[in-house]
């Protein structure tokens, strides 16, 4: 496996690694490393290649299909990796790096499987550092998109995380035999379900992830304004990014500050300490491209937690939530909606808790990680159709 990041941790990686040596496939992990890790090491019995990077390196990442020094990086060290390990497959994760990928089947005949977390093009079309005109002259979507398609044409198998996903691709003239969904749901063995509970006294909204401007959380921001509820609300945020200092600009503005609590970005007990005492949980992200063909982990989580979720109407989340009945959706960018149903449910707090029931039996019996893991390993065994 090869990712351009340092690792661990990274929950999707972290599963699939768990699914491949279950089924008796031995794993290699190649990433690089800012943090001075060492350059081997093991990880829940899987070796980890790390490479160090240097900043010019990192950096050239975002123009690497028009400036090619960060392909030469890595096409070193995992080439040596290939030649010392005989691995029968190369197994890359996200778009950037498949070229990689495609050398490796041409020169080695090893099986290229390429793995789509995202809808990289259109993540450069909303991502803040591909918007400057530094970016802009570095980052061509329209090569981006050229590359996303020869490269899924290249490999021998393309998994994606969500059926939009492959009909995006298939729409492409990727062929859909080819693309197999393992999403990103949740594996029980490694999530504790939080015991905390509710404050009777206080509607609790609660977020964890990124702060980025597409993750939409000044919308929700604005619309506590025109919520309305017979108990106080208070809105909490576990996580950080680019956008944070923005964000408490907003709620500076808005005259909500009263209201809302940045906590940082938590290890993973903390942040589950925190939803447990939610009464609802948010995933706000602004509609686009790249928000209509992926899904976060945080659905299921919060759904296995029995939470009732509100969530924009990007494609994924409409149809699993609508589907589940375990939450509300409202149009990307509408605060006085989202308000509204927020209103709605601080209103109704048995509509709360059956949605929360209706998300853990879903979770329960339709979006557990052992049907992904199951599909990976068939993959690899080579029962997937190709």
């Amino acid at each position: 496996m090869v990712l351009d990041r340092e690792f661990p941790p990274d929950i999707r990686v972290e599963n699939q690694l768990e699914a491949l040596t279950a089924a008796g496939h031995q794993v290699g992990i190649a990433c690089f490393t800012r943090e001075g890790r060492p350059v081997v090491d093991t990880y829940r019995n899987v070796t980890v290649f790390r490479k160090p990077v240097g900043k010019f390196i990192y950096k050239s990442s975002v123009g690497c299909l028009r400036f090619p020094f960060y392909f030469s990086f890595w096409r070193k060290f995992i080439f040596s990796l290939l030649r010392d390990h005989e691995y029968d497959a190369v197994h890359i994760h996200d778009l950037p790096l498949a070229t990689i990928g495609n050398e490796l089947k041409r020169g080695y005949g090893v099986r290229f499987i390429l793995d789509m977390h995202e809808n990289w093009p259109a993540l450069l079309d909303v991502a803040d550092h591909t918007r400057s005109l530094p970016g802009r002259l570095l980052s061509s979507g329209r090569q981006w998109r050229e590359y996303e398609t020869r490269m899924c044409r290249q490999a021998d198998k393309v998994i994606v995380v969500v059926e939009e996903a492959r009909e995006r691709l298939s729409g492409l003239g990727v062929a859909k035999e080819d693309i197999s969904v393992v999403s990103n749901t949740l594996n029980k063995k490694n999530f504790i379900m939080p015991g905390q509970k509710p404050d009777p006294d206080c509607l609790t909204l609660f977020y964890a992830g990124g702060i980025n401007r597409h993750r939409g959380l000044q919308d929700v921001v604005i619309a506590l304004r025109d919520v309305v509820s017979e108990k106080p609300v208070h809105l909490v945020i576990a996580g950080d990014g680019n956008y944070l200092e923005k964000l408490r600009q907003t709620t500076r503005n808005q005259g909500v500050e009263d209201l809302v609590s940045f906590k940082g970005w938590l290890p993973f007990g903390e942040m589950n300490h925190l939803m447990g005492k939610a009464d609802i949980c948010l995933i706000p992200h602004k509609k686009s491209e790249h928000t209509d063909s992926t899904v976060p982990h945080k659905l299921f989580q919060y759904m296995y937690a029995k939470k009732a979720v509100v969530a924009s109407d990007c494609l994924p989340l409409k149809r699993i939530i609508e589907q589940n009945s375990c939450g509300l959706i409202y149009s990307s960018g509408n605060t006085k909606e989202l308000a509204g149903l927020i209103s709605r449910l601080a209103s109704d707090p048995v509509l709360i808790r059956e949605m929360g029931e209706k998300g853990h039996d879903a979770v329960r019996e339709k979006y557990l990680w052992e049907k992904d893991a199951a599909t990976l390993a068939r993959i690899y065994n080579g029962e997937e159709p190709r």
